[in-house]
């Protein structure tokens, strides 16, 4: 007998678009992601958004008719960033009633209730040096200072309607001082997405155009993480999750698939991935030089993310890849 003769085939598990189905151990499903969209003031808005290719700030009227695909489509739910009209140093649109974000989310719980509206909450959309908080006369983001205004930035989202509260500044015990507000509010049952793993990224640069928020000076690495580091992602999600976060993430996801694995692996809570803009963008450039195939490129991306224990997508692919699911 040849000791060699390979009697565990795997390729017999390969051999028909059948099997290969039946055998699948990762499965995308459009109700797992989240669709992000850029809101801004004004009426008949659909600007498209020149470093993110198909993709638009809209205006509340025209995000509205936008939201039918999502519900068609059965996406999990949206997550919001808004572009205002006002900006200065202690972001005041971004906790006034009358803000785009109060606006957008109260106009989209009336005609769809039951999309899950997500809320981000940071400030630097909202500043005018495009900081995420604070700042002191040298250019330092006050980590104290600022927890005050996100605080009061997710009461504001919670009363006009967001399902969740989204932190993403990297403030230290942003989550505890969110929570406690929220629930002296009797919002005890909104539940906090916690950026807990977000990194200082070079593949944010698409989003930062689309938002307008570059930092008018500075950089962002004294609050987001380094990228060198993995240990450091444990100890900040143990922290969210002490302090009351319900959802954990890793922002990138693409360059962090060893992030959402150790995450997953270590904590066992509903995590999420953001794909984000550069991501996005670098599949779309590409596949317009033609050097890909951006369908086989999109599915393969996101199903790494959820091989990786990514229980969440957040990505700009969400329409598209959820018609190519069927």
């Amino acid at each position: 007998m040849n000791l060699n003769y390979p009697f565990v085939r795997p390729r017999r598990l390969r051999n028909s678009p059948q099997l290969l189905a039946l055998v699948q151990e990762t499965k995308l499903d459009p109700s797992k992601f989240i669709m992000p969209y850029f809101v801004s003031h004004g009426k008949g808005i659909k600007e498209p958004i020149g470093t993110m290719p198909d993709q638009f700030r809209y205006s509340i009227d025209e995000l509205l008719k936008e939201l039918k695909k999502v519900e068609d489509l059965k996406i999990g739910g949206i997550l919001l960033f808004g572009i205002p009209e006002h900006k200065d140093e202690f972001a005041s649109e971004a906790y006034s009633d009358n803000g785009i974000m109060q606006q957008t989310v109260k106009a989209i719980k009336d005609e769809y209730p039951d999309i899950l509206i997500i809320n981000d909450v940071c400030m630097c959309d909202y500043t005018s040096h495009g900081h995420c908080g604070i700042v002191d006369e040298k250019g330092y983001v006050k980590n104290d200072e600022t927890l005050e205004y996100l605080a009061k930035i997710s009461v504001s989202y919670a009363k006009a309607g967001s399902d969740i509260i989204a932190p993403s500044d990297m403030m230290d015990g942003r989550i505890r001082k969110i929570r406690e507000s929220l629930d002296e509010e009797g919002f005890v049952n909104i539940p906090i997405m916690s950026y807990s793993s977000k990194y200082a990224s070079a593949f944010y640069s698409p989003f930062r155009d689309a938002a307008d928020c570059f930092p008018k000076f500075g950089n962002r690495k004294s609050y987001q993480m380094d990228p060198a580091n993995s240990d450091e992602a444990v100890l900040e999600t143990e922290l969210d999750l002490e302090e009351g976060a319900d959802i954990i993430m890793v922002k990138p996801a693409l360059s962090y698939l060893d992030i959402i694995y150790k995450i997953k692996q270590t904590f066992k809570r509903p995590l999420a991935a953001y794909n984000v803009s550069g991501e996005y963008s670098m599949i779309k450039a590409a596949a317009k030089l033609g050097y890909i195939d951006e369908e086989l490129a999109v599915l393969e991306t996101l199903t790494s993310m959820k091989r990786a224990g990514a229980d969440i997508i957040i990505t700009y692919f969400s329409l598209y890849a959820a018609k190519l699911i069927g």
